[in-house]
């Protein structure tokens, strides 16, 4: 989709022209407001220094400061094995240079995003609730839309944009405040009156720069929705083809689509980098016209339609049948790539377990737990789980229920641990017990932590379906069975 590529790299440039364009009208108009002659030149000077200072800032540091906006914060793969599992696989599917670093979002309300200014240095964050309600199929359908948008290069847009947009909304704001709370418009009306011509044209000149200031931000966000929106269909019909079964992001998307939780950490300037519209109003979707992407319900129409294969022709086709025989949304490049991708069966493993709402957000609870560095302990005389605090350095303590001791499990030596343990061998002995594994046994299938020999508190989720794990501070490998 090499068409596709080069088209989004001329938008973007195209938007940080005209999102430039807005800023610098804004500041001319508040600048011609606050100092009538030569004000207007000053604040256009501003709002080029502005302009100048943010676009640096959204190329260095932009996708930091969106993800810090959302509450995202940055995982290893020990607490969530299966989604740095399914994030590789998209990465190898897709072809991108390098894998994307992983974020969770501490919030129960399922949804996702990807970041970034090129895919060498992009990040991909999905929210607890999302892993909390999903199964494997979902989730790579999930994870491969947000690798479809880094692909595709819409990432450097999403960035540049959010960035871009929310000074201009910012400044509006600002401006807009400043004239209800300092009551200027009052006081430079009745100097109006007296003023005489020169008062009148002061006004239609606050009238003006008022209406610059409402206008500009709407209408920087009708250009980044509008772009925004093609931008989904796009991903929708790369995911597809990268894991070969559409469904599995049709039932993602409508398990998204019935969430009836907000997410309080999105706003109107990351709202669009969201694979669905994480803005409701009383617990419900806003309307088409106002919501960043396409109808959640178009868009599993147009996947569960894709009957025939999961290639770029097969989605223009459902595409098509959905909106109207006329209607064109993959590029030329991607039509004439006529190589069949067969639509694989669904995933083999784990069984999907149903669980109640309550269940999920528990299970999105004790992710976001995870997350914030809390250990989970069994009690073995009560069954009680203890989700202990990150800064507890003790190796036992009493059971809330049963006050019975619970002892911090430790992952042993696999052989010879007892002859190794509190003895100093010799030089090569004790490089053959630097090869001797450590070894952890299970307890409980759900959220489980257990101490390395090195002291760090490693964390091992339900989805954990792999035989070892590598500690993340003296780095050794340890085996995990059942």
């Amino acid at each position: 989709m090499w068409e596709l590529i080069r088209l989004n790299r001329r938008k973007s440039i195209l938007l940080f022209i005209l999102m430039g364009g807005f800023l610098m009208l804004l500041g001319f108009g508040i600048g011609t407001y606050a100092a009538p002659n030569q004000g207007g030149w000053v604040g256009l000077g501003l709002a080029v220094a502005v302009w100048a200072v943010w676009s640096l800032v959204s190329y260095f540091a932009g996708d930091s400061i969106l993800l810090r906006t959302s509450g995202a914060r940055e995982v290893s793969p020990d607490v969530h094995p299966q989604l740095f599992n399914v994030v590789e696989e998209m990465k190898i599917a897709s072809g991108l240079p390098a894998m994307p670093r992983v974020y969770i979002i501490k919030a129960r309300a399922p949804n996702a995003f990807a970041m970034g200014r090129k895919p060498e240095k992009a990040a991909v964050a999905v929210t607890a609730g999302l892993l909390s309600q999903l199964n494997r199929d979902e989730l790579q359908g999930v994870i491969a839309h947000e690798v479809s948008h880094i692909k595709n290069r819409d990432i450097m847009f999403m960035t540049f944009a959010g960035i871009m947009l929310g000074s201009i909304v910012l400044i509006s704001h600002i401006f807009l405040r400043s004239l209800w709370f300092s009551g200027g418009s009052s006081r430079r009306y009745s100097s109006s009156k007296s003023g005489g011509g020169g008062g009148q044209a002061q006004v239609i000149i606050m009238l003006v720069v008022i209406a610059v200031a409402i206008l500009a931000p709407i209408m920087a966000q009708l250009l980044y929705f509008a772009i925004s929106r093609k931008r989904e269909y796009l991903a929708d019909a790369s995911a597809a083809r990268f894991t070969r079964y559409p469904e599995g992001l049709a039932s993602a998307l409508e398990k998204i689509s019935n969430n009836k939780l907000d997410l309080s950490k999105a706003n109107k300037v990351t709202a669009p980098m969201y694979i669905a519209n994480p803005l409701k109003k009383k617990g419900k979707q806003l309307s088409n016209l106002s919501s960043t992407h396409p109808p959640l319900k178009e868009r599993i129409r147009i996947l569960r339609t894709m009957s025939g294969g999961a290639n770029y022709l097969q989605y223009q086709a459902a595409f098509a049948d959905v909106k109207g025989k006329g209607s064109s949304i993959i590029p030329k490049s991607g039509i004439e790539e006529a190589a069949p991708v067969p639509i694989r069966k669904r995933f083999s493993g784990r069984a999907e377990k149903r669980t109640d709402s309550k269940t999920r957000q528990r299970n999105a609870g004790d992710l976001i737990r995870a997350v914030n560095g809390f250990a989970f302990m069994l009690c073995a005389s009560c069954g009680l789980k203890i989700k202990t605090p990150p800064d507890m350095k003790k190796t036992s303590f009493a059971c809330p229920r049963c006050k019975k001791k619970v002892k911090v499990p430790t992952a042993e030596m696999a052989t010879a641990a007892a002859v190794l343990e509190g003895l100093e061998t010799a030089k090569q002995e004790t490089k053959g017990a630097a090869k001797q594994p450590l070894t952890y046994h299970r307890k409980d299938p759900g959220w489980e932590s257990f101490s390395c020999s090195c002291g760090k508190v490693l964390q091992i989720s339900p989805v954990f379906e792999g035989s070892n794990i590598t500690c993340s501070q003296c780095k050794k490998k340890i085996r995990v069975t059942s």
